[in-house]
């Protein structure tokens, strides 16, 4: 993501994210993501904001790599034990075969439509086969700016479920929900778990 309204709303409200974000150490679906990962696997938090997720999976033992492309966000996360966190665009994924997990929550929404298809594609090759992605994006349709300005591109389950598809993913299950985030609005979600 290099979108600068974007970087600029993380960067100057980087604190306020993570106490909105404080509660996705008890996601459930960061659970079934870290059980499904070999005991001290390596992973990929992409788009890691204030690293809560990121410092969970290191305390469950997992090697947590973490990238962001706000300064501020990185900065947080770096402060938490056993995190490796550094700023980074999803444009700069990179390497074969590193990851047993890519937690993507909530990150790749912020990326152009034309560009998801080399994000994913960048995420497969990341990953050992067989490896895990989690995938968490809003749902709708098009483009466009929230009220603090930051750049959506939203997805039907039907389109995600195509780009994954299209990049080698094997699709394991899908859930949505409804979560009001940091602008305050409520919004629908899917998010996708698959393998390599």
């Amino acid at each position: 993501m290099s979108d600068k309204d974007t970087l600029r709303v993380y960067d100057a409200q980087a604190n306020r994210y993570a106490e909105v974000t404080e509660g996705l150490s008890r996601d459930p679906l960061l659970a079934d993501f870290i059980a499904a990962l070999p005991p001290g696997g390596r992973v990929l938090d992409l788009g890691c904001g204030p690293g809560i997720a990121a410092a969970h999976m290191a305390a469950q033992g997992l090697a947590v790599d973490a990238t962001d492309a706000s300064a501020e966000m990185v900065a947080l996360a770096r402060a938490h034990p056993g995190v490796t966190a550094w700023q980074a665009s999803f444009d700069e994924i990179a390497g074969e075969a590193l990851y047993d997990g890519v937690w993507a929550n909530f990150s790749l929404l912020h990326a152009p439509p034309a560009a998801m298809p080399r994000h994913l594609a960048a995420l497969h090759r990341a990953l050992k086969p067989g490896g895990r992605l989690h995938i968490a994006v809003k749902t709708g349709t098009g483009e466009a700016r929230d009220r603090l300005g930051r750049f959506y591109t939203y997805y039907t389950a039907a389109e995600l479920t195509a780009l994954l598809d299209t990049t080698g993913f094997t699709i394991l299950f899908s859930t949505t929900g409804r979560d009001i985030g940091l602008d305050g609005t409520p919004a629908d979600w899917l998010s996708l778990a698959a393998t390599a």
